[in-house]
């Protein structure tokens, strides 16, 4: 009596043929999945590193707890308000400012009647996302030098100003730092925007044209309300990184002058600048730092999609 084949279980041969169709995609996911797990999961093992007194000696798992010891240096520091202060308030003003900026320039991008102009625009405002902060910062000093800036050399000498040495005072930089924020960065940003408005049916414009709209009304009541779900994703993911600050700018635009700290200086330059100056010591607090950040970070986002949830449901990410 031949033995009965053994039953394979119910979808079976849909899973088996899914896996064969979907191969190709698998494999082309198959080197960020492992990007992935090299940089973003494995490093994970280093979160034991805020709670420990590192020492090279005895290495990350040898060396001895310490409990919340690394997170008091942030707290007790004279300067835990300011970096704290520089920090939130660059990043509201990056997150209001620079989503306004980025839709605008989108929406003025997808005005241009003629392509050819319109990428040629497209490519001018995005160069400056693709120059690393070494080469800005040194275009920043052409205009800020105290010997040989173009401010100093040519256009205060038009209005009657003396030379200031712009390194030496502080009271000018954040709006400095702001400038060069946005135009490093918003052409890259408005290109999201660009896509999501290249993707609205282009009938609902020419229906609005025809009951009499103009440019401005079809804003308004068609291109906003469409972006609307971009924006407020776009806000809660920033709002997630508003204890983040990017290094470059604040560290070497500035130049880490030291007589500029006091409106330069952020939570990652003052760990930075910390960890250089103490070695390993300051190593476990430089990571509780970053620990602290992304757990602040964290919770930010849980509650500004919860915000966003109770006013306005579709617009959530979960």
């Amino acid at each position: 009596m031949k033995k009965e084949a053994q039953k394979k279980p119910i979808g079976y041969k849909k899973l088996s043929l899914g896996l064969k169709n979907d191969m190709p995609i698998l494999i082309m996911m198959l080197p960020g999945a492992v990007l992935i797990l090299l940089f973003s999961y494995l490093p994970m093992f280093g979160i034991i590193i805020p709670f420990k007194d590192i020492n090279m000696r005895d290495g990350i798992l040898g060396s001895p707890w310490c409990g919340l010891q690394n997170f008091e240096f942030l707290f007790r520091t004279e300067d835990a308000w300011l970096i704290t202060r520089n920090t939130i308030g660059y990043n509201v003003i990056f997150i209001i400012i620079g989503t306004f900026l980025n839709v605008s320039i989108a929406i003025m991008m997808s005005l241009f009647s003629s392509k050819r102009a319109s990428k040629i625009y497209q490519t001018i405002i995005i160069m400056p996302y693709f120059l690393s902060y070494v080469i800005v910062s040194y275009l920043v000093f052409a205009f800020l030098s105290m010997d040989n800036g173009f401010l100093n050399k040519t256009i205060l000498p038009m209005l009657g100003i003396e030379p200031i040495n712009w390194y030496t005072v502080p009271e000018q930089w954040p709006w400095i730092l702001c400038v060069v924020n946005f135009w490093k960065w918003t052409g890259y940003s408005s290109v999201v925007y660009l896509a999501a408005i290249a993707g609205i049916d282009v009938q609902l414009y020419e229906a609005a044209e025809i009951d009499g709209a103009n440019k401005w009304k079809q804003i308004i009541h068609i291109t906003l309300p469409s972006l609307k779900l971009l924006i407020v994703i776009q806000t809660i993911l920033s709002i997630g990184k508003i204890l983040n600050s990017d290094f470059g700018l604040f560290y070497q635009v500035p130049m880490n002058s030291g007589a500029l700290y006091s409106t330069t200086s952020t939570i990652n330059t003052y760990v930075y600048n910390k960890m250089i100056s103490g070695g390993a010591k300051t190593l476990g607090m430089s990571s509780a730092a970053a620990f602290y950040q992304s757990v602040v970070g964290f919770v930010l986002v849980l509650l500004a999609n919860m915000i966003v949830n109770k006013v306005d449901p579709d617009s959530a990410l979960f």
